[in-house]
């Protein structure tokens, strides 16, 4: 079969870890007899520095032809002048609400062997296996107004959380949906003690609840969500919230993996359904970390876990998808590790070396 893919590396570590992502994509071609056919394109601060754009219109144009999107990771100080016209982040923003991507899947999973990685003690992340549905295209990211102006007393700014019905409803869906294919238990997260449209956010997944009876609601603060998911992360199957809050939660949720790099995502335009492809943008929630790039330093892992999900999501590649994450568990069972999951008696490897390693361990 053959698979169109726009691959966005864009900025810091953003290449190295989609070079190796490529390279494991081009081993399961060989494995499989796929054809996965490559269009590149820049986007976030290697466009600004090319166009002056983050996101120019033939790049989207690029993503709109093909079958998913796979993208590396924008930003760095180059661009940091917070009175810039244009910032790298405004590519990525702006590919999620042109692709309308509104649904994000997290998985946030323990690797048994990684267990001793973290900052964490092991019978507190033992067993974590989660997921985070986070709202992608509303919100406080894309509410409108959105300014910052001078007054007589001083600057102000404003940035508007806006959130329609609709909008509510689909991505509550989603938690729902996915909540069905796990252990049946979903908690949507809000501020609904403070927040108009949090209350809202409350009003209809309750309306919605008795679509899913199958389904264990539970509504949580944002704030307890995130003490309760240091102190008992293995409480959560299924987390559904909106934008501004997965964002914030998620990074939370990684540090239980060991590390950012170890997280993948899958951005998608369509609620997931077993059996239906769904148009999707996958990249690791990691950034550019531009103080690793060009070191063979940053781990490619949660990329890789990506374009699992583009082959589980995209392209309805199940089998395949089971195969890069079969490999890459077995590479760590192995004992090797990059510089962020290193643990006493690993073995370090760079990017390039983990790469390789990987695409060593897929078994049909």
């Amino acid at each position: 079969m053959k698979f169109d893919i726009a691959v966005l590396p864009g900025d810091g570590v953003g290449p190295e870890v989609v070079t190796e992502t490529v390279k494991v994509l081009e081993g399961l071609s060989r494995l499989y007899g796929h054809e996965f056919e490559l269009h590149y394109g820049p986007v976030g601060g290697a466009s600004i520095d090319e166009s002056g754009e983050a996101l120019t219109r033939d790049t989207l144009k690029m993503c709109r032809r093909c079958d998913a999107v796979l993208l590396g990771a924008v930003g760095g100080p180059k661009w940091d002048d917070p009175l810039a016209r244009v910032r790298p982040e405004d590519g990525l923003l702006a590919l999620r609400k042109e692709l309308r991507l509104f649904a994000n899947l997290r998985p946030v999973k323990v690797h048994p062997v990684l267990v001793d990685s973290t900052t964490l003690k092991p019978e507190v992340i033992r067993g974590v296996d989660l997921m985070v549905v986070r709202e992608l295209t509303g919100g406080l990211y894309f509410g409108r107004p959105k300014k910052r102006w001078q007054t007589a007393t001083g600057r102000r700014a404003v940035d508007s959380m806006l959130y329609a019905e609709h909008e509510i409803e689909r991505i509550l869906r989603v938690g729902f949906e996915v909540a069905v294919k796990r252990r049946k238990k979903l908690v949507s997260v809000d501020k609904a003690n403070v927040l108009e449209s949090s209350r809202l956010w409350r009003q209809i997944a309750i309306e919605l609840s008795p679509q899913y009876p199958e389904v264990e609601l539970e509504h949580m603060l944002v704030d307890a969500c995130s003490m309760r998911l240091i102190q008992r992360p293995t409480y959560f199957d299924v987390m559904v919230t909106e934008n501004t809050f997965g964002d914030i939660l998620t990074d939370e949720a990684s540090m239980l993996a060991g590390s950012m790099g170890m997280l993948p995502s899958a951005s998608l335009a369509a609620v997931p359904e077993v059996g239906v492809r769904a148009f999707g943008m996958y990249e690791p929630i990691h950034g550019s970390a531009p103080r690793r790039a060009g070191q063979d330093l940053a781990n490619p892992i949660a990329t890789t876990l990506s374009s699992a999900m583009m082959l589980r999501h995209s392209f309805g590649l199940e089998a395949e998808a089971a195969c890069v994450e079969k490999a890459i568990e077995s590479v760590l069972e192995a004992g090797y590790r990059t510089y962020d999951i290193m643990d006493e008696g690993g073995i370090r490897v760079g990017t390039k070396e983990m790469g390789s390693l990987i695409v060593k361990h897929l078994k049909a």
